[in-house]
């Protein structure tokens, strides 16, 4: 709340201490839906692949390395040209695109009385050749799929829907489409891109070339599984230089690893020998990190496969009439992110939605957990703070009692609240009114403050909602309703058998969790209070 600086310090220099005892009324009461857990400075959650990803753009580029994109879709023959008599292994394991073919659609006369049916109008010779010529402008692809029928709406001044009927039944040429294939594939390799994009720029660089990329492959696998995934993201990167050796791969590996906490390295023959890496420079890079050691995935050793690299052959390069020699290193991203997130499944790591066990940590299972009927007016919050008050203060005076916890204007109306319990030899409010709402080992509970649940109260997380707060939230909202209608009114709680007795609502997500886990919902106990408001006029 804004407050006027020049009134505080004169204030405070007639008397400091009431000026600062003051100051409690510039700070906010937030309503109770929006108080502390509720209230919270939440932040995103990065997706683990991405979040690698971004590490690994930036390692690279504090290595002095430019980032590049290379083509995605690459045809077939390139792959021919730089895996030569690999090629067809290579090939195996990429995906073909393919593509609608567009029919070649005549218009008999036939066709064109069912046209007239569907429109229910004849059509002029001048509509007849409109058709025509968009049909053929489609074949030749002057008229684009996504605007067939809008241009055939357009030109009939027909509906798309019904234009879309029109070609459903006329055109059954247009429903029968059988994709073709062509020679384009997704890549496979890093590699596929690099050699087109070396090719395209090795005239026009000074050397050294330094280039980096972290971008998606595709592999056709038979299936996926924990280890291995149709769609997977390299990061790769190539260095073009006049001189080249070995170790530029060990530096670079070195350099880039040692950034995710990798302190040792193996550098070992690859056995694979592929053609397009000069004989002998294939190789593979083990990587040690201490955080690994002891754990419980097969890197228990604290030793990893993480990368490869080797030197692309001059019979390779010469297909692309690239003269300098260039060193390629790759690894995947998702192996280095189940490294360094201790994960066993790559499928669950990437696509936890479909595969991940579901988790909610206590801190959001309290944050589901909210009051349901709230006030809407200041007065109203007022209300419900002076509820709560005087059941804090008089909840143990016996019955039968009446205490008046509010007066003043709602509404343009004179409204006295009070709370009341008529019954003898009982108390203002039941033993419950002062449990408070908890997570704890993932069961919501309803529980007073006391020794028994200490060890709740410390190992869980309160949602800070006590009943007695949920029900003066309640009350206070039929008070406003009543007095809006110039009428009193009475809210009673008695025995809380669940959160809905007691004016909380817990999320629908939260409660499949909790079924799903077989956790419970344990949140009862006697409340037995009353509030009641009259308008005095």
């Amino acid at each position: 709340m804004k407050f006027d600086p020049a009134r505080i310090r004169e204030a405070a220099n007639e008397d400091f201490d009431a000026a600062w005892q003051q100051g409690t009324k510039f700070v906010e009461k937030p309503v109770l839906n929006d108080r502390y857990p509720r209230r919270a400075y939440l932040y995103g959650t990065p997706h683990p692949i991405f979040e690698v990803i971004h590490q690994l753009r930036e390692a690279y580029l504090r290595l002095g390395f430019d980032e590049a994109m290379n083509p995605l879709i690459v045809e077939d023959q390139e792959v021919y040209k730089q895996f030569g008599g690999e090629a067809l292994a290579v090939l195996d394991r990429c995906f073909y695109l393919a593509g609608l073919p567009r029919p070649d659609v005549g218009i008999s006369d036939d066709r064109v009385r069912s046209i007239d049916e569907i429109l229910g109008r004849e059509l002029s010779a001048d509509d007849v050749e409109t058709i025509r010529q968009i049909l053929h402008g489609y074949k030749k692809g002057t008229v684009e799929g996504d605007d067939l029928v809008p241009e055939m709406a357009r030109s009939l001044g027909a509906s798309d829907a019904l234009i879309s009927t029109l070609l459903e039944k006329v055109f059954p040429e247009f429903k029968d489409i059988k994709p073709e294939p062509t020679t384009r594939t997704l890549r496979s390799h890093m590699t596929s891109g690099w050699f087109l994009t070396l090719s395209a720029i090795h005239q026009r660089s000074k050397l050294p070339v330094r280039l980096f990329s972290v971008d998606k492959c595709f592999r056709r696998e038979q299936s996926e599984d924990a280890a291995r995934l149709m769609t997977y993201h390299s990061a790769s990167c190539v260095i073009m230089d006049e001189e080249i050796a070995i170790d530029d791969g060990k530096a670079i590996a070195d350099s880039l690893l040692s950034q995710f906490g990798f302190e040792k390295f193996k550098f070992l023959p690859d056995d694979k020998r592929s053609k397009y890496y000069v004989p002998d420079t294939q190789i593979e890079v083990y990587a040690y990190h201490p955080g690994l050691v002891g754990s419980s995935t097969k890197y228990s050793t604290g030793w990893v496969e993480l990368a490869t690299f080797g030197i692309y052959s001059p019979t390779a390069l010469s297909k692309y009439d690239i003269p300098y020699p260039v060193m390629n290193l790759g690894l995947g991203v998702e192996r280095i992110a189940m490294i360094l997130h201790n994960a066993t499944d790559v499928r669950a790591l990437s696509y936890p939605q479909f595969y991940a066990p579901w988790s909610l940590s206590p801190r959001k299972m309290v944050r589901m957990i909210e009051v349901d009927a709230t006030p809407i007016t200041a007065e109203g919050r007022e209300i419900a703070e002076a509820i709560v008050r005087t059941c804090h203060e008089h909840g143990d005076a016996p019955s039968p009692c009446e205490f008046q916890a509010w007066e003043g204007k709602l509404y343009g109306h004179n409204v006295v609240v009070s709370v009341v319990e008529p019954e003898e030899n009982t108390k203002l409010c039941g033993p419950a009114y002062q449990n408070e709402v908890l997570v704890y080992k993932e069961n919501i509970l309803g529980v007073p403050r006391i020794p028994r649940w200490e060890e709740a109260f410390e190992d869980g997380v309160s949602s800070g909602i006590r009943f007695v707060d949920a029900f003066a939230e309640l009350a206070s909202c039929e008070i406003e309703v009543a007095a809006l209608r110039g009428e009193g009114t009475e809210t009673r709680v008695r025995i809380v058998r669940g959160p809905g007795d007691v004016n909380l609502r817990v999320d629908p997500a939260l409660e499949r969790y909790i079924t799903s886990y077989k956790r419970k919902i344990d949140v009862r106990g006697p409340v037995f209070t009353t509030v009641k408001s009259k308008v005095l006029g």
